[in-house]
C-alpha cells in the first residue's frame, strides 16, 4: 500500500540569475511500513526534499500525497495541523526545548495539538527509548545520544503516517549512531512505521530496505536492498 508520493516536484530559490533548482521533477512512492535511506552530496537537495514532504517547505510546482490526500492543497492552519498528527521529524540537532524535561519534550505534539496524553504510550516509548529514571531530566542534563532518543519519543508520540529523519546520527559517535539507528529500525518493525533517513553514512544507508540517491535535485539511483 502506497503512503507517500511525490509527482514532479521542483523547488526553486530565488529567480533569473540568482535561481537556484534545489529540486527538479522529483518523483517517486514509498509503500507503508518501509525503511527508506535518501543519500547524496552536500547541497543535492535531500533536506529541501525532507521539508517539503514534511510540509514544512512548500514546493514551486509537483504535487506531494500522503494517504492519496494532495498535503499543499490545504491552508496553512490544515498543513500546521498535519505537520503535528502526519509526520514525525527528527533532526541532527535534537531541536529539543531546554526548559522542558524528557516526559514534557516528548509529549509536547500531544499537548500542541490540543489533545490527552496517552501516558502508557508515553511510558511504553520511554521504555523502549532506555530513558527510564531520566523522565524528569531537563536536556542539558543528558548527553547526546539520549537527547535524540527524546526526540524520536517526540517524532513517535502522535503514531504519524511517515517519520523523516535528517541526518540522526550526524552529531554522534558511531556506538551512538548505532544504537539510533537500531531504535529507528524497531519502530518501524515494532510499530510498522514508515521511515526515512537521510544520511551521509554508508553503513546506515545500507541498513535501510531500500536507497534513493539525489544530486543535483534529481534521483540519480533508487534500489531496493531488501524485501
Amino acid at each position: 500500500m502506497t503512503i507517500l508520493q511525490t509527482e514532479h516536484l521542483s523547488k526553486t530559490y530565488g529567480t533569473g540569475e540568482n535561481a537556484v533548482h534545489a529540486l527538479d521533477d522529483i518523483s517517486f512512492s514509498v509503500e507503508k511500513g518501509e525503511f527508506v535511506s535518501i543519500i547524496g552530496p552536500s547541497g543535492s537537495g535531500k533536506s529541501t526534499l525532507l521539508h517539503i514532504l514534511g510540509g514544512v517547505d512548500r514546493p514551486s510546482s509537483g504535487r506531494v500525497l500522503m494517504d492519496g490526500c494532495d498535503v499543499y492543497e490545504q491552508d496553512d492552519d490544515a498543513l500546521a495541523v498535519f505537520r503535528r498528527r502526519q509526520v514525525g521529524l527528527i533532526y541532527q540537532f535534537y531541536n529539543l526545548i531546554p526548559v522542558l524535561d524528557v516526559t514534557e519534550n516528548i509529549t509536547l505534539p500531544v499537548l500542541m495539538d490540543g489533545q490527552t496524553v496517552n501516558q502508557e504510550r508515553v511510558a511504553e516509548l520511554i521504555r523502549l527509548l532506555g530513558l527510564e529514571g531520566r523522565e524528569r531530566h531537563l536536556p542539558n542534563q543528558l548527553s547526546g545520544g539520549q537527547q535524540q532518543r527524546v526526540s524520536i519519543g517526540r517524532a513517535l508520540m502522535n503514531a504519524p503516517a511517515v517519520l523523516l529523519a535528517d541526518e540522526p546520527t550526524g552529531n554522534l559517535d558511531s556506538r551512538n549512531s548505532q544504537e539510533i539507528v537500531d531504535l529507528l529500525r524497531l519502530s518501524n518493525k515494532k510499530y510498522g512505521q514508515t521511515l526515512l533517513v537521510i544520511t551521509h553514512d554508508e553503513q546506515i544507508a545500507l541498513q535501510a530496505d531500500r536507497i534513493i540517491a539525489i544530486e543535483d535535485g534529481h534521483i540519480t539511483r533508487d534500489e531496493v536492498l531488501r524485501k
